[in-house]
C-alpha cells in the first residue's frame, strides 16, 4: 500500500512538472514567430477548481509585464466616475475628491475557452497578477479609501481593476472672482516608471459618458457644483530616464463652480444695505451734529461686520479676491462721506468768522456749480429790498429815500412850503438819522451776506459731492457685478 501511495505522489509531481515544462516550451515557441499571441490554458473540467489549477502557472508570472515580446506596449484603458466633491482648500491650493477608478489592460499570458472551463470571468487576489504603476501626478496625500483586494479577469485575457480612491490633489485656484469663481483642476494619469514604449494610457470611455455618469451618482458636492469634465492626451518629456523616452499621460480637467448663495446672503447683501443707509444719510441736515455721529456709527458697525465675516473669505497669497476690493470700496466711501460731512459742517457753522468769498470761488462754485446742481444764488438786492415776511417790496423805504435825496440836493417839496426854516432843520436832522441807520443796516447786511455766501458754498458742495458719491457707487458696483456675472456665466 505504501508503495502504491508513493508511486501515485510521484506521478502527480511528474504531471505538474510536465505541465510547467510544457507551458515554458509553448511560451518559447510562440514568442519567436508571433508578437501578439496569447497562451490558451486548458481546463480538465468546466468548474472553478479546474480553472484555478489551469491559471496557477500564469499567476507565477506576476512580477513581469504581461506581454510575449517586451517591445510590445501594454495599453491601459482608464476612466473614472467622480462620486463626491469633499472640499476645496484655498489656502493650501488643494482639491479633495472621491472617485471610482477603473483600469483595464490585456494579459497575454492567459486566455481560455469559456465552454471548456465553465466561466467567462473570475476574480483573483490583486497581488497574484501584474498591475500597472499608473498614478495621479497631482497627488498630495495618501488615499484613505478602502483597498479592494481583488481584480477581475476575463476569458479574453482582459484584466479589470476597479477601486475607490480618495484624491487629495493640488489645484491652482483662481479666487479673484470669489464667490462667483469657476475652478479648473487637473487629474494627470501617468506611469511612474514605464516609458511610452512600455505603457500607453488610453481613454476607456467617452468623456461625455463620464460626465453624465458622474453627475447622476454625485452624492456630495457641498458648495461646489460639477460643471464639466474634459480630457487631453499629452506626452511630456520633462523627466528623462534611460534613453529619454517620454511618459504617456492622460489628463482630465475637472471644471467646478462655486455656489454663491451663502456668500451673497451673508456678505454682499449686508454690505449693500449699509452703503445704502450711508447714501441716504446725506438727506440729514449737514449743519446738525447728528449726521456726522450717524456716519461714524455706520463705519464702526461695518468694521465689526468685516471682522466677523473674515473667516468666510478665502486666504491666498497670490491674488486678492474681487470681493475684498468691494469691501474696501464700501469702507472708503463711508470714510469719504464722513470727511465730506465734517467739511460741510465747518463751512455752515463757522462761516461767520470767514473772510469774504474769493472771486474765483464765487464764479466757480456759486454761479457755475450752483447752476449745475440746481442751487442758484439769490441776488443781493432781493435780500435787501424784499420784505422777508411778506415777500413783497417794502414801499416805505422809497419815500424816505426820496426825502433824503431832497435834503441833500436842496430841492423843495410840498412839505417845505409852509414852514421852510423849521421844516428844513427837522428834515436835515431826520436825514442824518436815516443816514446812520442805513450805514448800520448795510454793515449788518454785508456781514450776513458773507456768512450766507459761505453757507451757500457749503450747500452747493454738499449736493455736488452727493452726486459724485452716487456716480462713483453706481459705476463701481456695475463694474464689479459685470465681472462677477461674466465669470459665473462662462
Amino acid at each position: 500500500m505504501a508503495t502504491k501511495g508513493f508511486s501515485k505522489m510521484e506521478s502527480q509531481r511528474w504531471s505538474v512538472r510536465s505541465h510547467q515544462v510544457l507551458f515554458i516550451i509553448c511560451c518559447m515557441m510562440v514568442q519567436a514567430p508571433c508578437l501578439r499571441c496569447k497562451i490558451v490554458v486548458n481546463c480538465t473540467n468546466p468548474n472553478t477548481v479546474s480553472l484555478l489549477a489551469a491559471l496557477e502557472n500564469v499567476m507565477k508570472l506576476y512580477s513581469i509585464r504581461p506581454v510575449m515580446n517586451l517591445s510590445t506596449p501594454t495599453n491601459i484603458s482608464m476612466y473614472f466616475t467622480l462620486y463626491g466633491i469633499l472640499g476645496v482648500e484655498e489656502k493650501a491650493q488643494l482639491l479633495n475628491t472621491y472617485i471610482w477608478l477603473v483600469k483595464e489592460w490585456e494579459n497575454e499570458f492567459f486566455s481560455w475557452d469559456p465552454v471548456q472551463c465553465g466561466s467567462t470571468s473570475i476574480s483573483f487576489p490583486r497581488e497574484r497578477f501584474w498591475s500597472p504603476d499608473v498614478v495621479i501626478n497631482e497627488f498630495m496625500d495618501q488615499s484613505t479609501a478602502p483597498i479592494i483586494p481583488y481584480v477581475y479577469i476575463k476569458h479574453t485575457s482582459i484584466v479589470r481593476d476597479a477601486n475607490p480612491v480618495r484624491v487629495v490633489s493640488s489645484c491652482k485656484l483662481d479666487i479673484y472672482t470669489f464667490p462667483f469663481d469657476i475652478q479648473n483642476c487637473t487629474f494627470t494619469f501617468r506611469s511612474y516608471i514605464h516609458h511610452v514604449s512600455d505603457i500607453r494610457i488610453v481613454l476607456g470611455k467617452k468623456v461625455e459618458d463620464i460626465l453624465k455618469r458622474s453627475i447622476s451618482v454625485l452624492s456630495t458636492e457641498g458648495e461646489w457644483e460639477l460643471m464639466d469634465i474634459k480630457y487631453s492626451k499629452l506626452k511630456l518629456s520633462s523627466f528623462h530616464q534611460g534613453e529619454g523616452n517620454p511618459y504617456d499621460e492622460l489628463c482630465f480637467f475637472i471644471v467646478l463652480r462655486r455656489r454663491p448663495t451663502l456668500y451673497v446672503v451673508n456678505l454682499l447683501i449686508p454690505s449693500f444695505f449699509l452703503i445704502t443707509v450711508d447714501l441716504f444719510s446725506f438727506l440729514l441736515p449737514p449743519q446738525n451734529v447728528d449726521r456726522s455721529s450717524f456716519k461714524m456709527s455706520l463705519i464702526f458697525g461695518y468694521s465689526v461686520f468685516l471682522l466677523i465675516v473674515n473667516d468666510l473669505l478665502p486666504v491666498t497669497g497670490s491674488t486678492i479676491p474681487l470681493i475684498n476690493v468691494f469691501f474696501a470700496i464700501c469702507l472708503a466711501l463711508m470714510v469719504a462721506s464722513l470727511l465730506e460731512t465734517i467739511l460741510i459742517t465747518n463751512l455752515l457753522v463757522g462761516s461767520s468768522n470767514f473772510h469774504p468769498v474769493p472771486g474765483w470761488v464765487r464764479l466757480l462754485v456759486l454761479h457755475f456749480t450752483g447752476t449745475l446742481v440746481w442751487l442758484p444764488q439769490k441776488s443781493r438786492e432781493d435780500k435787501i429790498i424784499l420784505n422777508p415776511v411778506s415777500g413783497e417790496t417794502d414801499v416805505k423805504v422809497c419815500p424816505l429815500v426820496s426825502v433824503e435825496r431832497q435834503v441833500q440836493t436842496g430841492e423843495q417839496g410840498e412839505m417845505w412850503a409852509e414852514e421852510p426854516n423849521s421844516a428844513l432843520a427837522e428834515l436835515r436832522k431826520l436825514g442824518n438819522d436815516l443816514q446812520s441807520i442805513r450805514i448800520q443796516v448795510a454793515q449788518h447786511v454785508d456781514g450776513n451776506q458773507i456768512s450766507q455766501d459761505w453757507m451757500q458754498v457749503g450747500y452747493i458742495l454738499d449736493r455736488l459731492l452727493f452726486g459724485v458719491y452716487c456716480i462713483f457707487i453706481t459705476f463701481s458696483f456695475i463694474v464689479i457685478l459685470s465681472i462677477w456675472s461674466n465669470s459665473y456665466n462662462q
